[in-house]
């Protein structure tokens, strides 16, 4: 199975494709959408909407498994991050691709066996469960092969499930 994992965000939109096949989980390509902070959030959002929309075209994921929103104070943050994310599921709702959310701690849970585990810890992780010689520069594009590799472990129980 061919998996699109997203860490949501307006600045940066990390992406990672990974494929599960047989419990071995390996990458595809990943990378960062990063649109410029003084440019107007219409243009920003239509950077990553076309980028996305190349993501798909050239990985041809099976799903897309995309962070939950979580915020604590600044909702205006918050705000921009969801209109990122609405972005987000709209593309895959146009190429026809399922879409799964996991909460942050279920990412931290699933790759780390620790659901309050911290930046460093995930990124150790991914590149042992990946075989990366090195992290990704950017942590939202490593936050977002975490979030792949969590629908990698769990996406196979959770159909089951329904």
């Amino acid at each position: 199975m061919r998996i699109l994992g997203i860490d949501p965000g307006l600045g940066r939109m990390g992406w990672g494709v990974i494929e599960e096949e047989k419990a071995v989980i390996k990458p595809i390509g990943y990378d960062c959408i990063e649109t410029p902070a003084k440019t107007p959030d219409e243009k920003r959002l239509l950077l990553i909407y076309k980028e996305l929309t190349r993501v798909i075209e050239e990985y041809q994921p099976e799903v897309m498994a995309i962070e939950e929103l979580f915020f604590s104070r600044n909702v205006s943050t918050a705000f921009m991050v969801g209109q990122a994310r609405g972005v987000a599921l709209l593309v895959a709702a146009q190429a026809g691709i399922e879409v799964i959310t996991y909460a942050p701690s279920a990412v931290k849970l699933a790759v780390s066996g620790y659901g309050s585990a911290d930046k460093k810890q995930i990124g150790q992780m991914v590149k042992a469960i990946l075989k990366l010689k090195v992290l990704p520069k950017l942590d939202d594009t490593t936050d977002a092969l975490a979030v792949a590799i969590t629908h990698g472990f769990s996406g196979k129980l959770a159909k089951k499930l329904k």
